[in-house]
């Protein structure tokens, strides 16, 4: 069990975890009490909170054999959509906040990242490949509603006509379908939709702020009907708590107009294995054990195996079944060919006020 003091559940209702540890590069730990019982006075609910972030650098490269992308762009730091599972969570001990609460209630904004990105874009030295967006943390969570950073980085990747994989669970993204489906004309864009299960009630409580399930395979059909192409993602798949939905999923997501999918079996980097295994015992207690021994069963007897290749899916009996019937089911419901690449030729630096035009 946990050693954090659990947060009053009034105070962190619609919150994914129960409470807010300390960073792993916080060197001042420190806990005092004063003798008063906090229980005998109610405490004002946890509000989110924003600061703004200078941006110095707007791509973020990688050199991972796991991903098949090399560059990404995150707009925010922190999700408020509270997914406990969250393998972006120990990111933010890199902040000096916690993985727990502070993930999704202190967020960081990068407004300034549009314009940082049309620098990068315009520099001699730059070569084209698609810029993934929503690899850490969500670019259509709540905030984007009223900061529109994303929606901003669209508009200087259409410009440049630049490809982009998204990646959501947020319905906001029907905002920009003005800006991403003529992109999708051009084969510059794609868009990945997670969908953890289809059960309400669970995805309530795994993911607090998250659109239902129904809505987000509404978000996957108004996107595929304006011509844009995408994938559901059933990530994460949970052992003993919604790997039975494989199947199922699919097919809601063939239903829904999707042309691919993928999956990836949940994960439980650093702090984020103890904030899940307190989120079993609060609320699937019953299940928790079952949950747990699948977990190590794949990665050694650990809670997480953080190789390539093998943090993603795992390995044994249980990994090859679940990724059987996943290929299985996939070519049953036709979600297991080969998408197009998005295209690199179409890529060009817009003209700039000043610039001498070309006679040609």
């Amino acid at each position: 069990m946990s050693c954090e003091t659990p947060i009053d559940p009034a105070r962190r209702k619609a919150r994914g975890v129960a409470s807010n540890p300390s960073g792993r590069f916080d060197l001042a730990r420190s806990e005092t009490h004063d003798g008063w019982d906090v229980g005998e006075e109610p405490q004002p609910s946890i509000r989110t909170e924003v600061r703004d972030e200078v941006v110095k650098t707007a791509i973020s490269y990688n050199r991972s054999p796991d991903l098949p992308f090399d560059r990404s762009v995150n707009p925010y730091r922190g999700c408020e959509h509270g997914c406990v599972y969250c393998f972006a969570r120990p990111s933010h001990a890199y902040l000096g906040l916690s993985p727990g609460l502070d993930f999704e209630t202190r967020l960081l904004a990068r407004p300034g990242l549009p314009e940082v990105l049309a620098q990068e874009l315009s520099a001699r030295r730059y070569r084209v490949a698609p810029i993934a967006i929503g690899t850490n943390t969500d670019p259509y969570q709540p905030l984007e509603k009223d900061r529109a950073i994303t929606r901003a980085v669209l508009e200087v990747l259409a410009a440049f006509n630049h490809p982009v994989a998204i990646v959501t669970k947020g319905t906001g993204i029907e905002r920009d379908l003005d800006l991403l489906a003529p992109m999708a004309a051009k084969g510059l864009v794609r868009v990945g939709v997670s969908v953890t299960t289809l059960d309400a009630g669970l995805s309530r409580r795994m993911e607090p702020r998250v659109p239902t399930p129904a809505r987000r395979l509404q978000t996957i059909r108004r996107l595929t009907n304006a011509g844009v192409p995408v994938r559901i993602m059933i990530s994460p798949i949970v052992p003993g708590l919604t790997d039975h939905e494989v199947e199922a999923l699919l097919v809601a997501g063939r239903d829904a107009g999707a042309d691919a999918a993928s999956w990836i079996m949940l994960r439980l980097p650093r702090e984020v294995s103890q904030l899940w295994q307190d989120w079993l015992a609060e609320h699937e207690p019953g299940r928790a054990e079952k949950v747990m021994a699948r977990l190590r069963e794949m990665h050694g007897g650990r809670d997480y195996d953080p190789r390539w290749g093998h943090r993603m899916r795992g390995e044994g009996e249980y990994a090859q079944m679940i990724a059987q019937r996943f290929k299985a089911a996939a070519r049953r419901v036709g979600l297991d060919a080969a998408t197009l690449p998005l295209r690199c030729d179409l890529f060009a630096v817009p003209p700039q006020p000043g610039d001498q035009m070309s006679l040609f």
